[in-house]
C-alpha cells in the first residue's frame, strides 16, 4: 500500500508540487494571511490541480469533502510546535497529534508528516523531534503509510521568528538523519547557494527531496528558484505562502506545476499569471 499511497503523490514525470496550506497548526498569527477562510483557499487551491495538499486533521476533510476522482492528495500534518513566533515562550514543545497514523488512514491520506526541527541552544525540542519521528516510523511501516521527515534548521529566533538557515554545513547532517531514521519522502530546505543543492539530494541517499518554499519571494524569484533546484534533482517542491498569500494562488499554482512537471522556464511559466 505504501507503493500505492507514493503513487498518488508524485505524478508519471516522478515529481510532486505539495502546497502547504498547514499553517493554522501552528498558533501564530502571521501565518494565517490568504487563509483566513480555509474553504476558499483549499478549494480554489485543489481547482489548480497541484499534485497534493497539507492540511492538518481539522481542516483536511474540506479537501476529501470535494467530488470527483481528481482532487489533489491529502498530505496530513502530524505534530504541532510553539517554535515560530517572536518573542518565543517559557517552555517550548513539539507535539505529535493523538493517533497520527490513524487520524491519517481515517481521512485516506496518502502520506504523513512530522518536522525535525533544529535550533539554536533548544536541544530539547530536538530531542522531541527525534522521538516523534521514531514513533511514527513503526506505525508508517505497519499500514504503508509514506513518511514525510522536514528537516528544518532554524536561525537565532531574536533575527524575527521562523527563520531558517541556508548553511549547507547545518542542513546536510539533518537532512541525512532524515534518511537514517527512515524517511519516505525528505521535505528540506534550499540552501544559500542554489547551486549547492545536489549535495542535498546525494546526502539523501535516494529518498525524494521536496525543497521547502519559505518565506514570500517575488513571481521571478521563486519561479526561477524553483527551476534552478529542480535542475539540482529535486524531486519536487512543498509551498506554502508563496502561493496562499499570491494575489492569483490559482495561477500561482500552475505557473509552479509547469516548472516543476513540464521543465517549463520560468519566462514561460509567468504566463499562467497573466
Amino acid at each position: 500500500m505504501k507503493a500505492a499511497r507514493m503513487n498518488r503523490l508524485f505524478a508519471p514525470s516522478g515529481h510532486c508540487f505539495d502546497v502547504a496550506i498547514d499553517h493554522g497548526m501552528f498558533n501564530e498569527g502571521s501565518f494565517l494571511g490568504g487563509i483566513e477562510d480555509m474553504r476558499k483557499a483549499v478549494h480554489t487551491i485543489a481547482a489548480a490541480a497541484p499534485d497534493a495538499i497539507q492540511l492538518p486533521p481539522g481542516t483536511a476533510p474540506i479537501l476529501q469533502s470535494i467530488p470527483g476522482k481528481t482532487r489533489p492528495a491529502l498530505v496530513l500534518r502530524t505534530d504541532i510546535a510553539n517554535v515560530y513566533g517572536t518573542p518565543l515562550p517559557r517552555a517550548l514543545f513539539s507535539e505529535v497529534i493523538d493517533r497520527p497514523v490513524d487520524q491519517a488512514l481515517a481521512l485516506d491520506a496518502a502520506c504523513v508528516v512530522v518536522n525535525l526541527l533544529l535550533l539554536p541552544d533548544q536541544p530539547e525540542v530536538y530531542r522531541a523531534c527525534i522521538r516523534n519521528v521514531n514513533a511514527l516510523k513503526r506505525e508508517c511501516e505497519v499500514t504503508g503509510m509514506p513518511l514525510m521527515v522536514e528537516p528544518l534548521v532554524m536561525q537565532d529566533n531574536a533575527r524575527g521568528g521562523y527563520m531558517v538557515d541556508g548553511n549547507i554545513d547545518l542542513i546536510l547532517p539533518l537532512v541525512r538523519q532524515a534518511a537514517e531514521l527512515g524517511a519516505d519522502i525528505i521535505k528540506a530546505d534550499p540552501t544559500t547557494r542554489v547551486q549547492d543543492y545536489h549535495r542535498v539530494i546525494e546526502v539523501a541517499q535516494g529518498v525524494p527531496v521536496l525543497v521547502r518554499g519559505g518565506g514570500r519571494v517575488s513571481d521571478a524569484e521563486i519561479l526561477t528558484r524553483t527551476a534552478d533546484l529542480m535542475a539540482q534533482g529535486a524531486r519536487g517542491i512543498v509551498y506554502g505562502r508563496n502561493v496562499i498569500q499570491h494575489p492569483n494562488p490559482g495561477g500561482m499554482t500552475r505557473a509552479l506545476m509547469a516548472v516543476v512537471h513540464d521543465r517549463a522556464s520560468p519566462e514561460a511559466a509567468l504566463k499562467h499569471l497573466i
